[in-house]
């Protein structure tokens, strides 16, 4: 039990105030095409180590993500080889879950070639788009073998219910209704991949491709999505559109000076696409895969999230089945991809000591 604790000391170390790990390039084997990763060891251990899988998001970035960067060092400053696949597709902003499956394989198979790690069971973790798709492959008895457990940043369980706070920002969990002003950042992805699946929408090519111009902006720059940076960009991606359609991109994108189209017709249109994500990649809900995940499972999600609802890591941590270990954290430490800190200092102080613990949960999986 002191052993967690002091692993979980080194990480919030590494995380504060830097990390003396090593990291270097590396590849693994996805079905037979080599695709690359950074693998990270701590400078100074003896005898071998967990291992563990990161699995990023859907951001231009990619693995190169500050956020993943800082995580993953401080997951291996705690004691750990940790492995980051690139994952090529999400890095050019295109969603598709089916390809974590191979990903995950590969990189465990890497892992378990590394002489500084044990020959056991790694931890695998995956952050926003790549949490749902990560608990998914979890499912596959073949990858289960080699798993411990799993550990979902940010991901979301229902994707209707996801799509409709995207588009209205409005989410719920038990019978208490919540309302935020959602990162816009989510619909412009999943609008730009799927959005010509929409009936009605099949021409609005022209529409998708501005909404990947303003995805691919915001990731690039690392400026968030709401931010009036992107202002001018918005406009003159409308401006360019024809007068029919630029009602159609309004829904998606509006300045931050702007006023948003009635919810309802933003509703109606969060259903329509969630129909049109289903038909065209039904990995994209995973709701009826999760209940298979058959390793252990813990949510940490941040409660302020602009982009995926917390409301969403309650619904993922349920649909674990019973009998496996699973437990949801929701803290007020962290957004999506950003920190945060709660005004007051008791409440500062009690959020500090819930993530500890659940950091600590996370450890000692592997």
């Amino acid at each position: 039990m002191l052993r967690g604790y002091l692993r979980t000391a080194r990480y919030a170390h590494g995380w504060t105030s830097g990390c003396a790990v090593t990291a270097r390039e590396t590849w693994i084997d996805r079905d037979g095409s080599t695709v690359p990763a950074t693998l990270l060891t701590p400078n100074d251990h003896t005898g071998r180590l967990p291992g563990w899988v990161a699995v990023g998001g859907v951001s231009r970035m990619g693995r190169h993500h500050p956020q993943l960067v800082r995580f993953s060092k401080a997951l291996a400053a705690s004691g750990s080889v940790v492995i980051v696949p690139e994952v090529p597709e999400w890095r050019e902003l295109t969603v598709t879950p089916s390809v974590i499956g191979p990903t995950l394989r590969g990189a465990l198979k890497a892992l378990r070639a590394r002489p500084e790690v044990r020959p056991e069971r790694f931890g695998a973790i995956g952050f926003s788009f790549g949490a749902p798709g990560l608990a998914i492959a979890a499912s596959n008895d073949e990858l289960a073998r080699d798993i411990a457990g799993i550990v979902l940043f940010g991901g979301y369980y229902s994707l209707g219910r996801t799509l409709e706070c995207m588009m209205t920002g409005r989410h719920d969990w038990e019978g208490v209704d919540y309302d935020l002003d959602p990162d816009p950042y989510g619909r412009w992805v999943v609008a730009s991949n799927h959005l010509l699946g929409v009936p009605g929408c099949e021409d609005a090519a022209d529409v998708a491709d501005a909404l990947r111009t303003l995805a691919t902006a915001a990731s690039g720059e690392r400026v968030s999505a709401w931010d009036p940076h992107h202002d001018k960009m918005i406009r003159g991606l409308r401006a360019a559109l024809p007068a029919a359609r630029r009602s159609l991109f309004d829904h998606f994108a509006t300045p931050s000076d702007g006023e948003r189209p009635p919810r309802e017709e933003s509703s109606a249109l969060a259903e329509a696409l969630t129909e049109a994500c289903k038909r065209r990649d039904p990995l994209l809900e995973p709701a009826d895969s999760l209940k298979d995940t058959a390793v252990p499972v813990q949510v940490i999600h941040g409660h302020s999230d602009r982009l995926v609802p917390f409301t969403e890591a309650y619904r993922l941590s349920h649909s674990v089945q019973d009998g496996l270990r699973k437990s949801a954290t929701i803290t007020r430490l962290f957004a999506h991809s950003a920190e945060s800190r709660p005004s007051g200092f008791v409440e500062n102080a009690r959020e500090r000591m819930r993530l500890f613990a659940a950091l600590r949960e996370m450890i000692i999986t592997a």
